[in-house]
C-alpha cells in the first residue's frame, strides 16, 4: 500500500466528534481505526517502518492512546516498549517531568531504569497538538541518558502549533506525522 493510500485509509477511519470534551472542540476519535484490522495493521506497519528508518532501539508510548499505538509497533520492529505515564502511576524509582498545558500544568513519569546510555528512543503518540507532552517526554529520555531517535504521531493538528514548540527540543531529530490536519 502506498503512503498516500495508507493516509487515506487511516483518515477515513478517524471520526470527528463535535463538542468533546467541551463546546467548540472537535475531538479526533481513533477508535474506529483501531477496530478496523486492515487500518490498524497499516498504521502499525507505517510506524514500524519509521522506527527502523530512524534506528530506534526502544519505543516510548505516551499515555494513553500512545500506548495502544506504540506497543504493537515495538513488537513488530523487535524493540522494547516503555510507557510514559501520568505522575503517580508507576511503582518504583521514576524520573518526573512537569510541563505546561493550555489550562495549567501536568507531570509525566518514566521508570528510571528502563532507558540507558546508548538507547535510541522513538516517541510515538496519536496526536501532536500543542506539543507539551511530547516535549516533556524528550526531556525525560535525555535525563535517563538515552538519545532521541525521533517523534512520530498518527495526526498533527498544525493549527495548534505543536511542531514549532517541539522543534527546539528535538535538537535535529525527525518529527513525522502520518496525517497532517
Amino acid at each position: 500500500m502506498t503512503a498516500t493510500a495508507t493516509r487515506e485509509l487511516l483518515l477515513s477511519r478517524i471520526r470527528d466528534v463535535p463538542d468533546h470534551p467541551k463546546p467548540g472542540v472537535v475531538f479526533k476519535d481513533i477508535t474506529p481505526l483501531l477496530a478496523d484490522p486492515e487500518a490498524f495493521a497499516a498504521l502499525t506497519g507505517a510506524l514500524a517502518e519509521l522506527c527502523t528508518r530512524f534506528g530506534a532501539t526502544k519505543i516510548v508510548g505516551l499515555e494513553a492512546r500512545g500506548f495502544i499505538l506504540a506497543a504493537p509497533v515495538a513488537v513488530s520492529a523487535g524493540v522494547g516498549f516503555i510507557p510514559v505515564r501520568k505522575a503517580g502511576k508507576l511503582p518504583g524509582a521514576t524520573l518526573r517531568q512537569a510541563y505546561e498545558l493550555e489550562y495549567g500544568t501536568a507531570e509525566i513519569e518514566i521508570h528510571a531504569e528502563d532507558l540507558a546510555p546508548g538507547d535510541r528512543v522513538l516517541v510515538i503518540d496519536d496526536v501532536l497538538a500543542t506539543g507539551g507532552t511530547a516535549e516533556a517526554s524528550l526531556d525525560l529520555i535525555r535525563r535517563a541518558g538515552a538519545e532521541v531517535a525521533g517523534v512520530v504521531v498518527l495526526m498533527e493538528l498544525g493549527f495548534l502549533g505543536g511542531r514549532a514548540r517541539l522543534e527546539p527540543a528535538l535538537r535535529g531529530a525527525p518529527l513525522e506525522a502520518i496525517i497532517q490536519l
